[in-house]
C-alpha cells in the first residue's frame, strides 16, 4: 500500500430505460424479449428512434453499454419491411466484425427471418463473394476492404449501391491520425457512388468516450449528426487503484521497472484464481510477461494453457481461438496489447492490470471498461512507468479523474491522403468540370495537377482515369507501409510453417538477424530476415534472455513554411522534413534481472519518411556559454521530456510523435530542437505545436522542478541524460522562457 498514490471507488450505476418506438417490426421486438431484453436502455431507445426517422447519429457510451442493438434494430426493420433494403456494416479489425456478425446472425435466427448477413473480408472464400454482391443484405467489412475491394468494383455491387439505406462505422475513435484522416476520404468516395446510384443512406456511428465525438463523426461523414451520449446502461462498482513502483535507488531516483511489479500483481491474481487481462504498450512487453506467468502455472507435462498472449501478428485462427477460450472462462490470465481494447466480446473478467499508462484517458478507459462486464464488482490496477508521463499521471490523480477524454484529430484535407483518394474516386468514377469532391474547394486545381502528371485525361467535360496501375493497391489506410512480412517457424526442417506477421517499420527492431522474438512466450532466434522477399526464418531456442535493439534516427529540413523570430530567445519555425531511421545494434538482457548480457551489429537498409515538423531554434551563444557535454546532456533531458509531455497536450497517442535534437544544426546553424509527425505526410499535430509558441517548455520546467530527484533521474531527464542534466536544463529553460 505504500506504493498506491491513489484508490478511487467508482459508485454503482443503476440502468435507465426507455421504449422502443410504435412504429418497429413486431418480430424484433418479440426476438428482444426472447433474449431477455424487455425494454431498451435510454441511449438505445433515443437512437433508434433517430436512426428510423433518416437522422443520422453517433452514439457516445462506454464499453459493454449495448450500442450493438442501436444499430442492428433499425437495419433489420428496414429490411423486414423492404426486402430489397441493404446495410453496409464498417469494423476496424476483422476480429470486431466475426464477433458482431455472430451476434447479428443470432437475432436474426430468433426472428426466423430470411435475411443474409456475411462478413466479406480478405478472408472470404471467391465462390462465396458472388452470393454476396447479389443476396447480402447486411454486408459487414472493413475500412480496408471497402476501399480496395468493394469501392473500385462498384458495378458489381449495384444492388447494395442503389438500396443502401444505412452505413454503420463502429468504434469511430479508434480512427485517430492517418487511419482516421483515410477513411474520412474513403466515405466520400462511398458517397459519392452512392449518389450516383441514386441513393442516401443513414449514418449510424458509434464511440466510446472521447471529448469530441461529434466532431468526429460529422467530419468522418461530412454531415451534421445527432449526439446521443446519455447511457442508461448499469455498471457494477468499479475500484482504480494508482501503483507507482517503489524507488529502488534514491540518489538516482531509479524506480523498480513496471514489467517485475505488474508480474507480481499479477502472479497473485492469477494465484487467486481472478480471472483478468493485463494491457502492456509493446509486443515485447506482452511476451515477456507471458513467458513470467506461463512459467508460473507450468503442468508436470509443459501445458500452461490458463496463461496466454494475444497481439497484432498472431494469425487470425489463434486469435479467434484464445478469443473463444476466454468467453468459456477456461484462460485465466490474458495478456495483451491495445488489440483487444475494442469492444470484441472476451466474456466477463473481475480485474484489469495496465503495465504503463495507455497514453491517453480514454484508452485507460476503454481498457478498463474489458473487467467486470455484468455489473460484477471490477478491479484496474494502474502501475506506472518511470516516463514523465506516466510519473505526471501517476502523482496528479485529479488531473486523470477530472480532465475529459481526449479529443480524435483527424485531417483529411491533408494533401498526401486526399491526392491518394482523389486519385481513386477518378478510377471509380470520371470526375465533371466543375464537380467538388465532397468539401474540398481545390477539386479543379488538384484534377488538373493530376492531369498534367498524365495521370487523368481530359475529354469532353470530364476527367478520365488514364493511368495503367490500379490506385487503391499502393494506399495503406493504416500505415505508411503495406508490405507485412511473413515469420516462418523452421524448427521442424520437415514442416516450415507461419506462424506470424509484421508490418515493414517495426521488422527491423524485432527480427533482425539473432534476435530473439517471443511468441506465445516461446522463444525463437531469427535464422535469416529476407528482406527482398520479405520473409523471417526462426528457429525454437530457449536462452535465458530477449534482445531489444538501438533505432538511430536523423532528420533533414526540406521546406521551411513559416518562421517567427520572437522577442526573446527562442524562435520557431516549421516545415517539411525528411526522417531517416536505421538499427544498427541490439542488446540482449537477460530475464528476471534485467542486465545488459552483451550486443551485437545489424546490417539492414535504411528506412526513410517525409513528414512536417515544427522546431525551435535557441540561441547561438549557447554553445560558447555551456561546455558540449553539459548542454548536449541538458538537450537530451529537454527531448525527453518534450517527447512525453507533447501527447497530453495535443491530446494524441505517445507514438504519433517524435521529438529530436541537433547541438548545431546543419540547417539553422544553432542548437535545435524538432518535434514531428511520426506519419507521413503529418496530419496537423506538429502545426499545433507550432501555435502553442513556448507552452510546452513552460510545462517542462514545471515538471522538472517538481520532480524529487536531487541531479536527474529516469523520470525527468531520461535515463541517458549525463550527470548534472536536470541543473543545467534547469538554468537553461530559466533563460530560454525569460522571466514566464
Amino acid at each position: 500500500m505504500d506504493n498506491v498514490t491513489s484508490w478511487q471507488v467508482v459508485p454503482a450505476r443503476p440502468a435507465k430505460y426507455g421504449e422502443f418506438p410504435q412504429t418497429l417490426d413486431g418480430r424484433i421486438v418479440d426476438a428482444l424479449k426472447r433474449r431477455g431484453i424487455d425494454r431498451p436502455y435510454i441511449h438505445q431507445s433515443r437512437a433508434i428512434g433517430a436512426a428510423l426517422s433518416g437522422q443520422d447519429l453517433v452514439v457516445v457510451t462506454p464499453t459493454a453499454s449495448g450500442k450493438t442493438l442501436c444499430y442492428n434494430v433499425p437495419v433489420l426493420d428496414a429490411i423486414l419491411k423492404d426486402e430489397s433494403s441493404r446495410a453496409l456494416y464498417l469494423f476496424p479489425t476483422k476480429a470486431l466484425s466475426s464477433d458482431q456478425v455472430a451476434e447479428l446472425y443470432g437475432m436474426i435466427q430468433d426472428m426466423g427471418a430470411e435475411i443474409k448477413a456475411y462478413t466479406y473480408d480478405g478472408d472470404t472464400p471467391a465462390a462465396a463473394r458472388t452470393a454476396i454482391r447479389q443476396a447480402g443484405h447486411v454486408v459487414v467489412t472493413n475500412p480496408d476492404m471497402l476501399h480496395q475491394g468493394i469501392l473500385p468494383n462498384h458495378t458489381k455491387w449495384v444492388k447494395l449501391f442503389e438500396n443502401l439505406k444505412y452505413v454503420v462505422i463502429d468504434e469511430i475513435h479508434a480512427y485517430r491520425g492517418v487511419f482516421g484522416s483515410n477513411l474520412a476520404n474513403v466515405i466520400r468516395r462511398l458517397k459519392r457512388i452512392c449518389a450516383f446510384y441514386g441513393a442516401k443512406p443513414t449514418f449510424i456511428c458509434c464511440s466510446a468516450t472521447i471529448k469530441n465525438p461529434k466532431e468526429l463523426a460529422e467530419t468522418m461523414t461530412g454531415r451534421q449528426v445527432l449526439l446521443v451520449d446519455e447511457n442508461g446502461a448499469p455498471a457494477g462498482e468499479r475500484h482504480v487503484v494508482f501503483y507507482n513502483p517503489p524507488v529502488v535507488n534514491a540518489q538516482l531516483g531509479i524506480r523498480a521497472g513496471s514489467i517485475p511489479e505488474t508480474r507480481k500483481i499479477a502472479a497473485s491474481l492469477l494465484s487467486a484464481g481472478v480471472q483478468h487481462i493485463v494491457f502492456a504498450r509493446s509486443r515485447l512487453t506482452v511476451e515477456v510477461l507471458t513467458r513470467y506467468l506461463k512459467d508460473m502455472v507450468r503442468d508436470p507435462l509443459g501445458n500452461a494453457g490458463r496463461v496466454r498472449g494475444y497481439r497484432g501478428g498472431y494469425l487470425p485462427t489463434q486469435r479467434r481461438e484464445i478469443e473463444r477460450e476466454l468467453r468459456a472462462g477456461r484462460i485465466t490470465s490474458v495478456i495483451s496489447t491495445n488489440a483487444l481494447e475494442l469492444g470484441i466480446d472476451i466474456g466477463q473478467l473481475d480485474a484489469c492490470v495496465l503495465c504503463g499508462y495507455p497514453g491517453t484517458i480514454a484508452s485507460t478507459w476503454q481498457q478498463a471498461g474489458r473487467a467486470g462486464r455484468r455489473g460484477s464488482v471490477s478491479l484496474l490496477i494502474v502501475v506506472a512507468s518511470s516516463g514523465p508521463l506516466d510519473q505526471y499521471i501517476i502523482n496528479h490523480p485529479e488531473y486523470f479523474f477530472r480532465q475529459s477524454p481526449e479529443q480524435a484529430l483527424i485531417n483529411p484535407n491533408n494533401l498526401y491522403i486526399l491526392l491518394n483518394h482523389l486519385k481513386c474516386a477518378s478510377y471509380e468514377l470520371p470526375f465533371e468540370e466543375g464537380e467538388q469532391f465532397a468539401d474540398v474547394e481545390d477539386t479543379a486545381e488538384l484534377l488538373d495537377y493530376l492531369k498534367d502528371e498524365n495521370i487523368l485525361r481530359q475529354v469532353a467535360g470530364k476527367y478520365y482515369w488514364m493511368a495503367e496501375e490500379f490506385p487503391q493497391a499502393g494506399i495503406n489506410l493504416r500505415s505508411a507501409s503495406d508490405q507485412n512480412f511473413l515469420i516462418v517457424d523452421i524448427t521442424d526442417p520437415k514442416k516450415h510453417r507461419v506462424i506470424g506477421e509484421m508490418d515493414r517499420f517495426t521488422v527491423p527492431m524485432l527480427l533482425h538477424q539473432y534476435a530473439i522474438y517471443m511468441h506465445e512466450g516461446r522463444q525463437y532466434q531469427v535464422e535469416q530476415l529476407d528482406f527482398d522477399d520479405k520473409k523471417a526464418y526462426i528457429r525454437a531456442v530457449d536462452v535465458g534472455y530477449y534482445t531489444d535493439a538501438d533505432l538511430t534516427t536523423s532528420l533533414k529540413v526540406l521546406d521551411e513554411f513559416d518562421r517567427e523570430d520572437e522577442p526573446g530567445p527562442l524562435a520557431r519555425a516549421r516545415g517539411e522534413v525528411l526522417v531517416s531511421s536505421i538499427v544498427t545494434v541490439f542488446k540482449k538482457i537477460a530475464f528476471d534481472t534485467h542486465e545488459n548480457l552483451g550486443w551485437g551489429p545489424v546490417t539492414l537498409p535504411e528506412l526513410e519518411m517525409q513528414t512536417t515538423a515544427a522546431w525551435w531554434m535557441l540561441p547561438e551563444t549557447l554553445e560558447s556559454e555551456y561546455e558540449r557535454e553539459p548542454l548536449k546532456n541538458a538537450l537530451v533531458g529537454l527531448t525527453h521530456l518534450l517527447r512525453h509531455i507533447a501527447p497530453i497536450y495535443l491530446m494524441c497517442a505517445p507514438q504519433d510523435v517524435n521529438v529530436v535534437y541537433h547541438v548545431k544544426d546543419t540547417f539553422t546553424g544553432r542548437p535545435t530542437i524538432y518535434l514531428y509527425d511520426s506519419v507521413p505526410g503529418g496530419i496537423g499535430l506538429s502545426d499545433r505545436v507550432y501555435e502553442m509558441q513556448d507552452e510546452l517548455f513552460l510545462r517542462a520546467r514545471e515538471l522538472l522542478t517538481a520532480c524529487p530527484c536531487k541531479d536527474g533521474c529516469p523520470s525527468c531527464v531520461g535515463a541517458s541524460a549525463g550527470p548534472g542534466a536536470k541543473k543545467t536544463l534547469v538554468g537553461l529553460l530559466d533563460r530560454l522562457l525569460g522571466g514566464k
